[in-house]
């Protein structure tokens, strides 16, 4: 196996997180299916684009009402049995539509109902799996397993709402949710044999008032953690909008179909493969890397605005896909490594809300925008955000940069990865070349101190 090759795929050398990203292969392309026949169905009984939007919606309310106390409870308790109870808890909203599909009692308000319980679900989970990699497979995999975790969301996009349009086709849209169910039954087995002997072990956090809150109190005094967070909370308003957008592109600027539109968003996926397969032979994540993310973000999604023909779209769009992971992968790398284990929950629970809550809350933005000036213009306002966060960002990091150095320094010179204690070596995962010591930090892990 080339070395090339064997960074790629390194996390997938610890048995435990084999086990896991085979269940969340099969558990998220899964929740793709339930997606696509949730808003199908809705389409179907009400007909409304506004009935539609409001499914949406309720799926991400819940995140911003309960996802910091599911971050708390991520800190408090065992992370692996907390997400085997969220699988159960969101095999029921599925196993609920699957039945009054069949019976033909299913109703809008019925989805609202099942949407809603899905997304509180996904509050309490959401914290628990993104803070779970780094007690699978070490500091020193972190960013590996990040990226891989992003290769399956990613093929996910792909994989599942082409499933749920064949099932939907073929026998009818009640086994979309037949199967999503059966997904987390995966994800349950995963978890199941997880080797808790070769975990490492997180502190867990106290009982006491407040506790919630902390994690807000903690990221806005990391300047190595809020500089981040501001980043994608500015992109993921305006310009992680592709949804919103690449229709519009697809049937008014193209005049085209809805094979014109899967020909736009299949391109960028590909992408987006392609960039967290790249992401994932990276050791160590830089204030330098996420600037440049964050301007090839901007710089390639300008490009695509401005492409005067559909051939012309495709390339920059693929550019865009791998610019968009590698930013998300290494924001969510950054955290993890640069938190106190006993706060990885709530700090990871605020990467959620700002990832998930920003989108949709900036959709009716964007969306005023394409319809009032155009597809083009509403694509380029998401450029013009993510050059102007990169902006703000390398100003940022040279300001803690002269603070900690007495004297101006380049962005990057502030250091991003400050991996903290506590994270434990993982067993059975084996020796990483390059991964050298530092006094302080979690064993194998490394200090990234400039760009």
């Amino acid at each position: 196996m080339s070395p090339t090759i064997h960074r790629t795929f390194d996390s997938l050398h610890v048995p435990n997180y084999r086990r896991y990203f085979a269940g969340q292969v099969v558990s998220v392309s899964g929740n793709w299916i339930q997606n696509v026949a949730a808003m199908w169905l809705m389409v179907q009984l009400t007909g409304d684009g506004l009935a539609v939007g409001l499914t949406a919606a309720l799926q991400f309310l819940p995140l911003m009402l309960f996802g910091v106390w599911g971050g708390l409870l991520a800190d408090r308790v065992d992370k692996r049995r907390l997400l085997i109870g969220t699988q159960i808890g969101l095999m029921v909203p599925a196993i609920v539509l699957a039945a009054t599909t069949f019976t033909g009692t299913v109703t809008p308000l019925l989805i609202y109902a099942m949407v809603f319980l899905r997304g509180t679900a996904m509050a309490i989970d959401n914290p628990a799996r993104q803070a779970l990699p780094i007690e699978l497979v070490g500091p020193e995999r972190v960013v590996n397993a990040v990226a891989l975790n992003s290769v399956v969301i990613q093929a996910s996009r792909i994989i599942g709402p082409g499933i749920a349009g064949l099932l939907i086709a073929v026998v009818g849209i009640g086994w979309c949710f037949v199967v999503d169910a059966l997904s987390f039954l995966a994800m349950i087995a995963a978890l199941l044999r997880l080797d808790p002997e070769e975990m490492g072990e997180a502190p867990r956090a106290t009982r006491h008032k407040g506790a919630a809150r902390e994690g807000v109190a903690y990221v806005r005094h990391a300047p190595h953690l809020w500089i981040p967070l501001a980043m994608m909370a500015v992109i993921g308003l305006l310009s992680f909008n592709f949804q919103i957008v690449l229709p519009l592109m697809a049937h008014d600027t193209w005049e085209g179909t809805a094979t014109t539109f899967t020909l736009l968003t299949m391109t960028m996926a590909v992408g987006s493969v392609i960039g967290a397969l790249v992401a994932g032979t990276r050791r160590e994540i830089t204030p330098r890397l996420l600037v440049g993310a964050a301007t090839l973000f901007g710089t390639f999604q300008l490009l695509a605005a401005a492409a005067p023909i559909l051939p012309l779209q495709l390339l920059p769009l693929v550019l865009l896909g791998m610019a968009s992971v590698t930013f998300s992968a290494g924001v969510n790398s950054t955290l993890q490594l640069g938190v106190d284990p006993a706060m990885r929950g709530r700090v990871m629970a605020l990467y959620s809300l700002v990832f998930l809550g920003s989108t949709p809350i900036g959709a009716p933005l964007v969306g005023w925008i394409a319809g009032w000036a155009g597809p083009r213009v509403g694509l380029a306002v998401g450029g013009v955000a993510a050059l102007a966060a990169a902006a703000g960002a390398a100003w940022a990091f040279r300001r803690v940069a002269a603070g900690e150095d007495g004297d101006p320094a380049e962005p990057g010179a502030a250091g991003v990865v400050r991996p903290v204690a506590g994270a434990g070596p993982v067993a059975g995962a084996g020796p990483v070349a390059g991964a050298a010591p530092v006094a302080g930090a979690a064993p194998g892990s490394r200090v990234v101190t400039h760009g």
